[in-house]
């Protein structure tokens, strides 16, 4: 009686185990738990996915930034601008202590006015070149430009300046761009006089151009400078050779600025506050762009009285940035991951419970898995193709192996196959999703909307109430 009894208590805990198992079997609301709760699980993988995309695009930049400071950053060019100084007097009582007497005390200060040109002419060659740097490549360039025009009269009236404070003998000439390294030549030509351009620094960032630091470039004195000087408009010409990359820019400063780029780069966007008027700029050999800007297209005058503006916001230009988009279609696929894990396990579900096979836990993890490593494919294939290869690449492969790991699940090959067709069906609808921009929602909400149509479909013969 006794070994009755205590093989009856050995025997419990197994037969309690039995029971888990046989309602995991056959119970439709354990699996659906089990389903659920794995696809929540997949999602640290699929988390850690994204952030290893993230660390290889921000491993990019770096690389990018890099070969550009090296080389030379973008250009910003802002000039030429007549920089003439002016006196300005203010007074203020002051009383002596002792003798308490007051008298009034005249303090003179030097500011400086800031005339833009009346008429300005940008003729610029851009020829950009690939670096490569292991994996990663950025545009970089020479540029030739050339910067014709004429000064008027400059207007001190608007300033309210007495002429007889106006310190024509110490006006200069200056030009500022965002790339001082990357300047080559930079000669000037004011009034059939040549000048040369020398750095100048104030102890100041002068950081208003969004995260762009702009450096001044100025003459010496300009020679025989008088207000009769201007009886006849002044020309100038300027000739800058620049290196940079990634993308030039100009500020359209003149009271009329026309602008033209020739460039051997074929995949250029142009970009600003002022786009291209000839709409054939595009050429067999890389483009030839035209633009033409008035004062009245800009809200900023021709003068200025004690500082320059903030005028970046106006610059127009051209970006020779490599298109490299592989990692933000790489993250846009990974954020429908838990779309996928999920479709797949509902798939095979509706195939458990209709056709009464049974799947291991295990086995949906193993399924889980091999859909999470998509993602680390696709991102490793794409660094060295393009993604639409990576794309099929790491598709067919992880389908392949879902389909033929289906095989040794479900024995026949009916259900295997249906599972490859509906995966090949799924990554296309998520591929067209990823290319498209102005539609993605629309053709997402309708995908999902055909999904959960089929699902009802097929599910309304399933027995919810045997839980």
């Amino acid at each position: 009686m006794e070994n009755t009894s205590s093989q009856h208590h050995i025997n419990q805990p197994q037969q309690n185990n039995n029971k888990f198992g046989h309602w995991l079997k056959t119970s439709i609301t354990a699996r659906l738990m089990m389903v659920g709760l794995l696809t929540l699980i997949l999602l640290i993988p699929l988390f850690f996915i994204q952030t290893l995309i993230d660390e290889r695009s921000r491993r990019q930049e770096d690389v990018v930034q890099e070969i550009n400071e090296k080389w030379g950053n973008e250009v910003l060019l802002y000039g030429p601008v007549l920089k003439i100084p002016y006196k300005t007097f203010s007074e203020k009582i002051v009383t002596n202590q002792e003798t308490k007497k007051s008298y009034t005390e005249t303090k003179e200060t030097i500011n400086y006015a800031y005339f833009f040109p009346s008429n300005l002419d940008i003729a610029s060659t851009v020829n950009p070149e690939e670096k490569v740097r292991g994996i990663f490549k950025t545009a970089v360039y020479d540029s030739q430009i050339k910067l014709n025009g004429q000064f008027s009269t400059p207007d001190f009236s608007i300033g309210e300046i007495n002429p007889e404070h106006i310190l024509w003998n110490k006006a200069k000439l200056m030009v500022s761009t965002s790339n001082l390294k990357g300047v080559t030549t930079a000669k000037l030509q004011l009034n059939k006089t040549d000048y040369e351009f020398t750095s100048t620094y104030n102890g100041k960032s002068n950081n208003y151009y969004n995260q762009i630091v702009m450096h001044t470039l100025e003459t010496k004195v300009l020679k025989d400078l008088t207000e009769h000087s201007f009886n006849k408009n002044i020309p100038f010409t300027l000739d800058f050779k620049i290196k940079g990359s990634q993308q030039i820019r100009f500020i359209p400063i003149g009271k009329q600025t026309t602008a033209s780029m020739t460039s051997n780069w074929k995949d250029a966007s142009f970009f600003g506050e002022f786009l291209p008027y000839n709409e054939d700029k595009f050429t067999e050999t890389g483009f030839d762009a035209k633009w033409n800007i008035l004062d009245l297209n800009r809200p900023f005058s021709q003068q200025h009285f004690g500082a320059l503006p903030k005028l970046d916001e106006f610059a127009f230009g051209v970006n020779f940035m490599i298109p490299v988009d592989e990692y933000t279609k790489s993250e846009r696929s990974a954020k429908y991951g838990f779309l996928v894990i999920g479709l797949t396990f509902l798939l095979f579900f509706l195939i458990q419970t209709l056709s009464k096979i049974n799947i291991h836990p295990f086995q949906y993890l193993m399924i889980g898995l091999a859909l999470t490593m998509f993602y680390t494919l696709l991102v490793s294939i794409s660094e060295h193709s393009n993604f639409l290869k990576a794309y099929l690449i790491a598709g067919v492969s992880v389908i392949s192996l879902i389909t033929l790991y289906s095989k040794s699940i479900l024995s026949t090959w009916k259900f295997p196959l249906f599972i490859g067709l509906s995966l090949t069906a799924l990554y296309t609808f998520i591929y067209v999703i990823i290319q498209l921009e102005n539609y993605a929602l629309i053709v997402g909400s309708i995908g999902l909307f055909i999904i959960l149509a089929l699902v009802m479909y097929v599910s309304r013969k399933i027995d919810w109430n045997n839980n």
